[in-house]
């Protein structure tokens, strides 16, 4: 029996993978589909720290780090190591969205699989990466949705000031909303991938079973679902705001043109009286 311990991160937005695949001396073109596979060798050279044979790390484009069989201690390390391959990476709070996940394979058993762990009748690698798949995924969606719940309280500040009689909410205000929900829109579908399966997927029937099992107890297509629609209101909300604020600037200025007016015909008057 096989027992495997994976820990997923989101810790960037995204990561260039060849960066990290040149330093690392991998001769290969990573796409956004695939990740890059540290294995216990890798891991040793990098980080000179020994691991099991089986131990991996699996690196995602859209930001997430899964350990398979590593102690999360060598977090930092890696982190710092990634940051000088693509020093254009910020990091956050490596441990603030995370997940842990079990997978075992026991021989002449069937397949189960859970919130907390898995089970399956036979070793297989591409049960091992489907599963940080799923998890990595997981992990990435849950950043995005804690951000897009910070930009919903700041609509609810904006309406707060709306109902209080304050109007006026500035261009770049709402610029810069509009370009969050967009880009968090754009992470979920171009990064995260949430709607597209693995290749082996594809070719494999047992490992399409797995990732749709897997991807069904994760709830990824539900979550996508609902960012979607969340992401649709803001961009709704943010669009009745600058209606508001662009029908008020045109107010304003019509009172300038009518006060303008007033002001010359007084002018005239006054120079008639004069």
């Amino acid at each position: 029996m096989k027992h495997f311990e994976i820990k997923a991160y989101s810790v960037f937005n995204e990561i260039d993978l060849n960066k990290i695949a040149v330093s690392c001396g991998i001769p290969k073109k990573y796409t956004w589909e695939e990740p890059l596979i540290l294995d216990h060798q890798l891991l040793w050279n990098i980080l000179a720290i020994k691991c099991e044979t089986d131990s991996k790390v699996l690196i995602f484009s859209f930001g997430s780090i899964v350990l398979v069989n590593v102690p999360e201690d060598i977090m930092p390390g890696l982190l710092d190591f990634i940051k000088k391959c693509d020093p254009d990476t910020e990091p956050g709070r490596w441990d603030k969205y995370t997940d842990e996940y079990e997978l075992r394979t026991e021989p002449d058993s069937s397949l189960e699989i859970t919130d907390e762990y898995a089970v399956v009748p036979q070793y297989e690698l591409f049960y091992i990466e489907l599963a940080a798949t799923v998890i990595a995924k997981s992990v990435a969606m849950e950043r995005t949705e804690d951000e897009l719940g910070k930009i919903f309280d700041k609509l609810e500040s904006i309406i707060d000031r709306l109902e209080h009689g304050r109007l006026r909410v500035g261009d770049r205000v709402l610029a810069r909303t509009t370009a969050q929900v967009t880009r968090h829109q754009y992470n979920t579908i171009s990064y995260i991938m949430i709607l597209d399966e693995p290749d082996i997927a594809w070719s494999n029937s047992d490992a399409s079973l797995f990732y749709e099992k897997m991807s069904e107890i994760f709830e990824l297509n539900d979550r996508y679902t609902i960012l979607t629609k969340k992401a649709d209101i803001m961009n709704n909300i943010i669009n009745g705001f600058s209606s508001i604020s662009h029908s008020i600037r045109g107010l304003f200025v019509e009172w300038v043109i009518v006060l303008l007016i007033v002001l010359e015909v007084i002018l005239m008057v006054i120079d008639l009286i004069l």
